[in-house]
């Protein structure tokens, strides 16, 4: 029932991964709502969450080297904190990605066939439960696809819409109060915690530790490759986008992507928009599906969860049935509920999964060379900082899912 899973990822296959899972929750969904809140300090919002999350990387990567096994943080936690913080940290992952899943499984829907968005979300889930179901290379595979027309279409958007005449340098505003509809630097650390959400997905390199080869080399290569692959994407998307409409008009749009091309005149490439969005989609709910599973092995090998979903495929060496359980839920919630505007505790959840990752960081002490300690200080803060300044319902809410896992861990002990 706790065999080992295979390894199987090398550096290109985790970098892809890592792409995979941030491009699809980052680019089309958070773009906007961080420039709602940060107006023309767009730009300096995604500087603050790439130092955040490139602190909070490469305390994952170092911590990854001495625990390569499935479940990231929640091992991390476990081994270097205790058993709550372990727990804390898997269950604010596990709760979290899976609203995330069926938020990100109707977003595909909505974007294939807005009219059966739940139908579409639903066989979104079940087809790629089954990939998932044949190995974590056919994954990998489907991935790289993914990946690649992504990428096609968000450097379309942007030769397209930097090389139009609708585009203004002036509409950048890297001040606070360069136009209407500006931000203090509070609006600013807002927008920051909404980007960083968009940056977490390299967690899913460090969730499959025990499937990637030669773990001590492999993961502290993939994670900051992946990382500064996104930032530099994420920038040009974002210069693009503010130079052509401005923060006002980005924060105001549904779909910036789709709305920028259209100023530019490109107004053919807006369908081919969609289709990217649609595919970065599937590329993050497939890698969130990967990481939900991994998690769960972890926690149910150690009896947080049912010990029957710690089984590992005999042929395929996957989890399948904790990636079974998982998609039966996420399809669930995808059939009958519309959880797209009920997730704001994720990006809260996602913040305290790190707090803990850097807080086991630095129990590494002398260990930890090449200023670990001050990585994880700095990811530390950082994370507790852009916590407390999402928006007040995404606080409360996910103050209340922490804390009712702290109950039930209580629970369970007694």
């Amino acid at each position: 029932m706790t065999q080992e899973l295979r390894r199987t990822l090398g550096v290109f296959d985790a970098v892809v991964v890592g792409l995979g899972a941030m491009l699809g929750a980052g680019v089309f969904v958070a773009l906007g709502p961080a420039a709602g809140a940060a107006g023309s300090g767009l730009l300096w919002g995604l500087a603050v969450a790439a130092l955040v999350a490139y602190c909070n990387a490469m305390s994952s990567a170092r911590l990854a080297v001495d625990y390569p096994a499935s479940g990231g943080t929640y091992v991390y936690g476990r081994e270097r904190l205790g058993p709550f913080w372990g727990w804390l940290a898997g269950w604010a992952f596990v709760v979290g990605k899976t609203a995330s899943c069926a938020a990100m499984a109707l977003t595909v829907g909505a974007y294939v066939w807005p009219g059966q968005a739940h139908a579409v979300a639903v066989g979104a889930v079940v087809v790629l439960t089954a990939v998932n179901y044949g190995g974590v290379q056919k994954s990998a595979t489907l991935t790289r696809v993914i990946v690649a027309v992504v990428l096609a279409v968000l450097a379309a958007v942007v030769v397209v819409s930097l090389g139009s005449d609708a585009a203004d340098a002036g509409r950048l505003g890297l001040g606070l109060g360069t136009e209407a509809g500006s931000a203090s630097a509070h609006g600013v650390l807002q927008a920051a915690g909404l980007l960083f959400f968009a940056f977490a997905g390299y967690a899913r390199i460090t969730t499959l530790g025990e499937e990637v080869r030669d773990p001590a080399r492999t993961i502290p290569r993939a994670v900051p490759l992946a990382l500064g692959v996104v930032l530099a994407v994420y920038a040009c998307v974002a210069v693009a986008v503010l130079s052509v409409l401005g923060a006002g008009e980005v924060g105001r749009s549904a779909a910036p992507l789709a709305d920028a091309v259209r100023a530019a005149g490109a107004s053919w490439l807006a369908p081919v928009v969609r289709v990217g969005a649609a595919a970065a989609a599937l590329g993050a709910l497939l890698a969130l599906i990967l990481g939900i599973s991994r998690t769960t092995l972890a926690m149910a090998r150690d009896g947080h969860l049912p010990r029957a979903l710690a089984a590992v495929h005999p042929r395929f060496r996957v989890p399948h049935r904790a990636e079974l359980a998982v998609g039966a839920v996420v399809a669930v919630l995808a059939a009958t509920a519309d959880v797209r505007g009920a997730i704001g505790f994720s990006s809260f959840g996602v913040l305290a999964y790190y707090a803990i990752a850097n807080a086991s960081a630095w129990t590494l002490g002398s260990a930890g060379s090449g200023g670990v300690r001050i990585r994880a200080a700095v990811g530390l803060v950082g994370c507790v900082v852009l916590a407390f300044a999402l928006p007040v319902p995404s606080v409360v809410t996910g103050a209340a899912v922490l804390l009712l896992g702290a109950v039930l861990y209580a629970v369970r002990r007694r």
